[in-house]
């Protein structure tokens, strides 16, 4: 596996992110013609296969959101246990979850440094990710 930077960290699943909604967005649209042209004739099957497509949807999204969400929460308390065991402290409540999620990557010897300056400075997660200069990769993610 290639090794994790900056600028190739992202994650894209192209069966996921562009076959499955390409699929999805082009059954919506062929569902939303279908109720106009149904107006007159079989409009609760063509109301029914567009309520479906938004019911699909929805479940695509919320996998991938409920996914991430659980991902977020397994960083935070890796990342507090790292904390803790580097100071013996849990995490600063100031920093926020977008932080933490990007501190990860960098390496234990600018962490806490980092850390700091993310906090003093109120630095987004770009600006992070942007400031470490050992990258430490994060290959298991969803």
């Amino acid at each position: 596996m290639q090794e994790q930077n900056y600028k190739n960290h992202s994650r894209l699943v192209p069966l996921y992110h562009y076959v499955t909604w390409l699929l999805w967005l082009l059954a919506f649209i062929a569902s939303i013609i279908k109720v106009v042209r149904n107006i007159k004739g079989c409009f609760a099957t063509s109301l029914l296969f567009l309520g479906l497509t938004v019911i699909i949807g929805l479940a695509v999204y919320y996998a991938r959101v409920f996914a991430l969400k659980a991902q977020d929460r397994t960083i935070r308390a890796e990342e507090n246990l790292r904390h803790f065991v580097l100071t013996g402290k849990q995490l600063p409540s100031a920093l926020i979850v977008s932080q933490i999620i990007a501190l990860r990557f960098a390496s234990d010897d600018e962490w806490l440094a980092l850390m700091q300056k993310a906090l003093n400075e109120k630095m987004s997660s770009k600006q992070i990710k942007e400031n470490i200069k050992n990258w430490r990769g994060d290959y298991y993610r969803v």
